[in-house]
């Protein structure tokens, strides 16, 4: 079964930057401003279109850059368009019925966010927070309606981009779901951190980039909590925190922990 986290952050590492049209910015990132010439385009699921479509999306879209704290929208708004993420991260949340933060999903560079409620017409279901100095596309709600309907291959692009956002919050479901302790979900979320850094039974050191606050919203559990969990595991030799690089010591320690 596909893990969650890697499901919900699939795309973790950053294109080469090899030029395109841009413009330094106050927030120190360069502003693409022209989709076809982008060099994210041949790696990203959305952004890979023909020359004709991509010019065309080049002629509706707003790009803008976004320094770290910023909102791109809120739960509950209605739905104005989609914003393609250029550059940076995003975080994205929901609120619980007793008033927790959850953290859905990190958005990174080549993601679509507000997609579902674009097409719907619903209000965004969440909160898009910016991480990092990024920079965001916006297509308003009807250029992005009218766009799907005079470009049958971007329909398709749409249509996998939902599709993956099902699956992810179904993996999602499973991992932080009824009957998952706090101490199972932080050893799934700890696992697929490490996922792609290394198959074998030595050390595995990852950048930590979520604080002990964000790991908690992610897992549905208190901050408290998690600085607990971590200090358990540590008296354990399971892992350790240097500065902000996560150790893993007993991979297979950590995998007992799930369960699985």
């Amino acid at each position: 079964m596909p893990s969650a986290f890697r499901l919900i952050s699939r795309r973790k590492e950053r294109a080469t930057r090899k030029g395109g049209d841009s413009r330094r910015t106050p927030y120190g990132i360069k502003l693409i401003e022209n989709c076809v010439t982008c060099p994210h385009r041949a790696e990203q699921i959305f952004c890979n279109l023909s020359s004709s479509a991509a010019e065309r999306l080049a002629a509706i879209t707003s790009p803008a850059p976004y320094q770290k704290g910023a909102a791109l929208f809120v739960e509950g708004e209605e739905a104005r368009g989609v914003y393609i993420l250029c550059e940076g991260r995003v975080k994205l949340s929901t609120t619980s019925i007793d008033g927790r933060t959850l953290i859905t999903r990190i958005a990174e560079t080549g993601d679509v966010l507000g997609l579902p409620a674009t097409v719907s017409g619903k209000p965004y279901e969440l909160t898009a927070d910016v991480l990092e100095p990024s920079q965001a596309n916006f297509i308003s709600r009807p250029d992005f309606l009218k766009f799907l309907a005079e470009n049958g291959e971007v329909g398709m692009r749409v249509a996998e981009e939902l599709a993956e956002i099902y699956q992810a919050a179904i993996a999602e479901m499973r991992t932080i779901g009824v009957g998952h302790s706090a101490t199972e979900k932080l050893a799934r979320l700890l696992l697929d951190l490490v996922a792609e850094a290394g198959t074998g039974t030595g050390e595995i050191r990852v950048p930590l980039t979520f604080t002990h606050e964000e790991i908690a919203q992610i897992i549905g559990t208190s901050r408290e909590t998690v600085t607990r969990l971590l200090g358990g595991f540590k008296k354990k030799d399971l892992v350790h925190l240097k500065g902000s690089t996560l150790i893993v010591r007993d991979k297979a320690g950590l995998e007992k922990l799930t369960g699985d």
